[in-house]
């Protein structure tokens, strides 16, 4: 963890910590929060009933132990919009036009959030990137509001690149030209499909208004703070704030710092069932070191049955063992049910049981216990910030797979600075709860695994800096010179 002046003072801060409600954003933002109680300080987290009650356990505990922090809900009453009972998180969501409605749900939160933060005057607020309007409220209150972005700096240096009149993009004639984004430490290279829509064809759309808002929060706010360290990016924090002005404090690998024993790695705030966790890990322990790939898209991809059908193939094709995470699959499928033509080659799943070749995991998978075993040798990412940051923590090479928001250029990070990893071959930027219009095909999915688990010089190069970044990740997780395992 980086050392600041965040560390405690001798009166402990009064923290009021904001997470959006997505898991990319409150299992972050939820650690960090126990970190800073577990540093003495004094926090509450304000979020809605639902998301509540998924921090409460890990919550009670913190307390048990002694530590100095809470959960302040606010009411949600978001059937004016149209939002079906429980919807509260991200997580529940399918459909663009349902987390739309989300979104404004949220925002007219913003009112009972500013009250209760009046009545209870907090010495620091930490709110996520989207709400821009804690900027503006901390400055009335004369406190400093740090943004938590879930994401890395080179990714925040790539978006002010981007938006730059100078930036490349805005002069090819085809949005499979490459690029190199200008003024960066390195040549990063891209294509115009593999940025987000508003910036590829610079409009006013709601995403780009939406951006300006971020963008206006940011320049008043006091600084940045992410889960990450800072080892991993120097140059690029440096360059960022060169170009901004910004203060920006890495403070994790949070999951590492946070949870110290298996028991708490597999109980995050999105748990995952405890007779599956035996099974995987079971499953894992039987493997040979290195031997497994690891294929898990997080919470918000959502591929059409044409795409997990080629993903199966690809699998299969490679002749490696894998662990597989499917979302929204959650029935379980008899050999002769239909619906397994439709995302499964024929007899898949049974084939892959019989010949203990590959284990789907249907819902949620302790992903942290998972990456962190021995017999884990790559890891198929969407290239979520979280993901990317607990399989680099694990020292586990990556194959990238983005899809949405920051996904590409976190990629980038990998594959073009660090060389801890290989791309899949994705090339086209899509919206959150959309559907691509063009397939990652089998054969680039069977090439990318076979690049890292079937050896070679190649291979024993990805591994070698996969375990260097490990060895930074752990250091920066360490207190005193002592792991927190």
């Amino acid at each position: 963890m980086e050392s600041s002046h965040l560390q405690p003072a001798t009166t402990p801060l009064k923290i009021h910590v904001i997470p959006f409600i997505a898991p990319g954003h409150i299992i972050p933002l939820s650690e960090l929060a126990r970190l800073f109680a577990s540093r003495g300080e004094h926090v509450t987290i304000i979020t809605t009933p639902f998301n509540a009650d998924l921090l409460q356990k890990s919550i009670d505990e913190d307390r048990d132990s002694g530590e100095h922090i809470g959960i302040h809900t606010v009411e949600w009453s978001a059937t004016e919009l149209g939002l079906p009972p429980g919807v509260e998180n991200l997580s529940n969501v399918t459909d663009l036009e349902t987390g739309i409605k989300l979104h404004r749900a949220l925002m007219l939160m913003q009112k009972q959030m500013e009250d209760f933060m009046t009545r209870n005057p907090p010495d620091c607020i930490i709110a996520d990137t989207f709400y821009p309007w804690a900027t503006e409220f901390a400055n009335r209150m004369g406190i400093p509001r740090l943004i938590f972005f879930p994401g890395c700096t080179f990714a925040l240096c790539l978006m002010e690149s981007i938006r730059s009149p100078d930036s490349m993009h805005r002069r090819l004639s085809s949005d499979s030209d490459p690029f190199v984004v200008p003024g960066l430490p390195h040549p990063i290279i891209l294509t115009r499909s593999q940025l987000p829509e508003h910036d590829r064809k610079d409009i006013a759309d709601p995403a780009a208004q939406f951006m300006d808002q971020y963008k206006e929060a940011e320049m008043k706010s006091y600084g940045f703070i992410l889960n990450n360290f800072a080892e991993i990016e120097t140059e690029y924090t440096e360059h960022y704030k060169k170009i901004t002005g910004h203060k920006v404090w890495h403070i994790g690998p949070a999951a590492a710092i946070v949870h110290r024993n298996a028991k708490e790695k597999a109980e995050r705030v999105f748990k995952s069932d405890e007779h599956d966790n035996n099974l995987v890990i079971n499953w894992l322990n039987s493997k040979e070191p290195n031997s497994v790939v690891y294929v898990c898209f997080g919470s918000g991809c959502q591929f059409p049955d044409k795409q997990l059908y080629e993903i199966a193939c690809g699998l299969e094709l490679s002749g490696h063992q894998f662990i597989w995470v499917v979302r929204g699959k959650d029935k379980q499928i008899d050999v002769n049910d239909d619906e397994e033509k439709t995302w499964l080659p024929k007899g898949f799943e049974e084939r892959m049981k019989t010949e203990n070749k590959g284990l789907i995991v249907r819902g949620w998978a302790p992903q942290v216990l998972v990456l962190d075993h021995p017999s884990l040798g790559c890891f198929l990412t969407h290239c979520g910030w979280n993901s990317m940051i607990e399989g680099i923590t694990a020292g586990v090479p990556l194959i990238t797979w983005p899809v949405y928001s920051e996904q590409f250029y976190n990629e980038k990070l990998i594959t073009q600075v660090h060389g801890n990893g290989v791309g899949v071959g994705s090339e086209e930027w899509i919206m959150l709860f959309s559907v691509a219009k063009s397939l990652v095909s089998r054969d680039k999915i069977e090439n990318a695994v076979r690049k890292i688990m079937d050896g070679g010089d190649e291979a024993l190069q990805i591994r070698r800096r996969a375990r260097e970044l490990r060895e930074k990740a752990r250091k920066a997780a360490s207190i005193g010179g002592v792991l927190l395992q």
